[in-house]
């Protein structure tokens, strides 16, 4: 799944694109995604500026000069900027076109994605309102991550990715960073320092901003708009790494099952 990254990425190809612009077109050729895009959503786009593309969380937040959208990529959702003289292929669900020739082109095979029209500030619809902490915003803080996490006895690992607590630190970025902040992914969370939750903090904002800068981490599905795939992938130094040694020490990495996802890790260097 798209995570943080990925969606930023996604942003910064269609911005130039997008923002500004006027849709004069807007076309629609699968409404079943994982909510049914609204029926009228085509006549609703027809002459709407864009006014600003934002994040929130995992979610692509479009401004319009009227209303707005939210659009989720789902498991395999992504975007292409091309020309009206590009064919749809069979996973082409939407089109938006702008007044200056552009098409930005939805993709999604399996249909997990969402596109919802807001009436008014997408950012104040339900589905953003119990969301978490930016993690690479100012108020993100060990100490804040510490002291929310005193009473809870959940692994430490499930606890970074409760988008209630923190937003879009999905599997594999929680993965790589508790193991760059040395901690054993299934410690409780309510046993671990003030110190080390300082440390992770760390982690978490430089493994996600290296992401970003290389393009996102090509997991199956992913791709940027350019077409091309992320390449943190290659920087990944325990997910999908099972049985192979540590990139520090040595040891095997192991894999267990953790939140119902499977976690990666060293048993020697996190603890």
């Amino acid at each position: 799944m798209p995570e943080l990254p990925e969606v930023t990425t996604t942003i910064n190809g269609i911005r130039p694109y997008l923002q500004g612009a006027v849709i004069v077109g807007a076309t629609i050729r699968e409404h079943r995604l994982r909510w049914t895009i609204r029926a009228d959503l085509e006549q609703r786009l027809q002459g709407r500026k864009v006014v600003d593309i934002q994040r929130r969380a995992k979610y692509i937040v479009v401004i319009l000069d009227r209303g707005g959208l939210l659009i989720h990529l789902g498991m395999t959702g992504s975007f292409r900027v091309t020309t009206s003289q590009s064919m749809p292929e069979k996973h082409d669900h939407f089109d938006f076109t702008t007044d200056a020739g552009f098409v930005i082109r939805y993709r999604d095979p399996r249909r997990f994605g969402s596109m919802i029209y807001c009436e008014g500030d997408p950012n104040q619809h339900e589905l953003l309102s119990r969301l978490g902490m930016e993690p690479l915003e100012k108020g993100f803080t060990g100490s804040c991550l510490y002291q929310m996490g005193r009473t809870r006895k959940r692994a430490i690992k499930a606890y970074i990715m409760d988008q209630s607590v923190v937003v879009g630190v999905g599997n594999i970025y929680a993965s790589e960073s508790l193991f760059k902040a040395g901690i054993h992914p299934g410690r409780k969370c309510s046993r671990i320092a003030l110190s080390r939750y300082n440390r992770l903090v760390l982690e978490i904002r430089d493994i996600l901003r290296n992401s970003i800068d290389m393009g996102g981490t090509t997991i199956q599905d992913f791709m940027g708009t350019d077409g091309r795939p992320g390449y943190f992938e290659q920087q990944l130094l325990v997910y999908g790494r099972a049985g192979e040694p540590c990139v520090n020490c040595g040891h095997a990495i192991l894999s267990r099952i953790i939140a119902q996802r499977s976690s990666f890790f060293c048993p020697q260097c996190q603890t």
